[in-house]
C-alpha cells in the first residue's frame, strides 16, 4: 500500500518536442548557412543555371540550395535524428546524422545523372561534408546545454524502480551516478522493506510493495517505470504492468542485471516470442587488435613529430630548473603483467622515491592504494605546471612507439597497486596501459581505488577503435582546462 502523499513534480510535459522543434531550428540555420555559403563561396553572388539536357529543366543554384536544405530536414526527420530515444546520449544520434547525409547525396548523385543534370562537383562536394560536421557540432552543444538541464534534474524521465532490493539499489546507484542519461530516480517498489524509508546508502524513497509499482508511478508524479529483477515478478506479472501503464505518457523499460557493457556489444533478437539479449564476448587478438596497434604506431609518431619542438623545451626546461637527469623511469606492471620502464620529465627531486613511505604514513595514507599524496613536498617548481597540464607524460610516447604502451589503455600501475588486484580486477592486464583513458577524463587524481579500476574494467570490456578517438579527443580537452582533480 503506496503511503507517500507528497508529490514529486512531473518534469516538463512534452519537453522531447519542444527540445525537438528547437533542433529543427538549428538544423535548418545550419544547412541554409552552408548551402547558401559554398554557393556564394563558389560562384560569388551571379545567377547561375545547372546545365541540363533540356532548357526546360535548367534551375538556378539559388533553387538547388532551397531543395538540398529542404530535403536534407526532411531525411533528418525519416531517420529519427530528433526521436527521444537517441537524442542526448550515446552515439546513436551523431550517427544517424552522418547516414542521412550519405543517403541525401547518393540520392542528389542519382537524380542529377537521371536527368543529366552537370551540378557542380566542388559545391556539392563542399556543401554536404561541411554541412554534416556543422550539425554535428550544434548537436554536441545542444547536448551540453540538455546534459547541463538534466544534471539539475530538468528534462529526465522519472522512474520508479521495481524489482529485488539488492537489483534495485543498483539500478539506482548507476543511473544516479550519471544523471545526464536521463533518467532521475524519484522511488521504488520491493518485494520488503519498510514503506516510507529510503533504499540503503541511495536515499531513494521506497513507495510501496511490487504490486504497488502502478499506484506508486501516479501517486508520485513519475512517468516510467523500471524493472530490475526480482523472483515475485514474472514474464506475465511484466506483461500486465504493461497494459496497466497509460500508452504515449508512461513508460516501461525492463533493466537486465548486464551492467557496465557498451551498447554495441548488445544485440536483442526475438526468438520464440522472448526477447533474447546477445552480447558479444570482448576480442583481445586479431584484426582488431591490430588496427589498435596501427594506430598507435602511426599516432605516436606524428605526435613525436608534432610535438618535438615542445619536446625540447620541456626537456630544457626540467634540465635547467632543479638538479638531475630530464627523464625518470619508473617500474611499471604492463600486458599481462610483464613489467617495463614508463618514461616521464622527472617533476620531482632526485631520490624522491625514496620519502615516499614517511611521507604516505604522515597522511595516514600508508595502505591507500594509488598512493596519491596531497600538496607533495618533492614536486619541483616546473613540476607543478608538467604535472598540472599532464606535460610530463609526454615522453611516454615513446613507450607507445615501441609498443611497451598505448595510447589509451588501463592506467599503468605498479607492482604494490596489482598485488592488490582480485580475479576481476585482473582482467586489466589484457590490454596494454595506456598514455590515457577513461580514468585520465574521468577524474584523475580525485578517483579512489574502486572506481578507478572500476574505469579501467570498463574500457577493457568495451573497448574499440572510435571509443580510443573520443577518449583522446577528451584528453585534449582535459589537457588544455585541468580541473581541480588535476595534481
Amino acid at each position: 500500500m503506496v503511503t507517500v502523499t507528497e508529490r514529486t513534480a512531473r518534469p516538463e510535459l512534452g519537453w522531447e518536442n519542444t527540445y525537438a522543434r528547437r533542433l529543427v531550428i538549428t538544423d535548418a540555420l545550419a544547412l541554409i548557412w552552408v548551402a547558401f555559403g559554398v554557393q556564394i563561396a563558389w560562384f560569388g553572388f551571379d545567377s547561375r543555371q545547372v546545365a541540363g539536357s533540356s532548357a526546360d529543366l535548367a534551375v538556378g543554384y539559388s533553387a538547388v540550395s532551397i531543395l538540398i536544405v529542404v530535403a536534407w530536414l526532411i531525411v533528418l526527420a525519416l531517420y529519427d535524428t530528433r526521436d527521444p530515444r537517441y537524442i542526448g546520449t550515446g552515439a546513436g544520434e551523431y550517427r544517424r546524422i552522418v547516414d542521412s547525409a550519405i543517403r541525401l547525396f547518393a540520392l542528389v548523385a542519382i537524380v542529377a545523372y537521371a536527368f543529366k543534370l552537370e551540378i557542380a562537383r566542388g559545391y556539392i562536394f563542399i556543401a554536404f561534408p561541411l554541412g554534416v560536421l556543422l550539425l554535428l557540432l550544434t548537436r554536441w552543444m545542444w547536448r551540453q546545454w540538455l546534459n547541463a538541464q538534466r544534471r539539475s534534474g530538468r528534462y529526465s524521465a522519472t522512474v520508479v524502480l521495481v524489482g529485488s532490493t539488492g537489483s534495485v539499489e543498483h539500478i539506482a546507484r548507476e543511473l544516479m551516478r550519471h544523471p545526464e542519461e536521463g533518467y532521475r530516480v524519484v522511488g521504488a517498489c520491493v518485494p520488503t522493506g519498510p514503506v516510507g524509508g529510503t533504499l540503503g546508502t541511495t536515499g531513494v524513497p521506497i513507495l510501496g510493495r511490487i504490486s504497488d509499482a502502478v499506484v506508486a508511478l501516479r501517486s508520485i508524479g513519475a512517468d516510467t517505470v523500471a524493472v530490475t529483477s526480482s523472483d515475485d515478478l514474472g514474464a506475465q506479472a511484466v506483461r500486465e504492468l504493461s497494459w496497466e501503464l497509460e500508452g504515449g505518457r508512461e513508460h516501461l523499460i525492463v533493466a537486465p542485471s548486464l551492467t557496465e557493457i557498451n551498447g554495441p556489444r548488445i544485440h536483442t533478437r526475438p526468438v520464440a516470442g522472448l526477447p533474447l539479449i546477445h552480447v558479444e564476448m570482448p576480442r583481445y587478438e586479431g584484426t582488431t587488435l591490430f588496427m589498435k596497434r596501427a594506430f598507435d604506431v602511426a599516432g605516436s609518431a606524428l605526435l613525436i613529430i608534432a610535438l618535438s619542438p615542445l619536446l625540447i623545451v620541456l626537456a630544457l626546461a626540467v634540465r635547467f630548473t632543479s638538479a638531475g637527469p630530464v627523464l625518470y623511469r619508473q617500474e611499471r606492471v604492463g600486458l599481462n603483467g610483464q613489467p617495463f620502464d614508463m618514461l616521464k620529465f622527472r617533476s620531482m627531486r632526485v631520490n624522491a622515491d625514496d620519502e615516499l613511505v614517511a611521507l604516505l604514513a604522515a597522511q595516514g595514507k600508508g595502505d591507500t592504494p594509488l598512493f596519491k599524496l596531497e600538496n607533495d613536498p618533492r614536486i619541483t617548481s616546473i613540476g607543478n605546471v608538467l604535472r598540472k597540464h599532464s606535460l610530463d607524460e609526454f615522453p611516454q610516447l615513446f613507450n607507445v612507439l615501441f609498443g611497451s604502451m598505448s595510447l589509451v589503455g588501463p592506467r599503468p600501475q605498479r607492482e604494490g597497486e596489482v598485488a592488490l588486484y582480485d580475479a576481476a580486477a585482473r582482467r586489466r592486464l589484457l590490454l596494454k596501459p595506456g598514455m590515457s583513458g577513461l580514468w585520465q577524463v574521468g577524474g584523475r587524481s580525485s578517483l579512489g581505488w574502486e572506481d578507478a579500476i572500476r574505469l579501467d574494467l570498463y574500457y577493457v570490456e568495451n573497448w574499440s577503435l572510435t571509443g580510443d578517438i573520443v577518449i583522446l579527443w577528451r584528453t585534449v580537452r582535459a589537457v588544455l582546462a585541468p580541473g581541480k582533480e588535476a595534481h
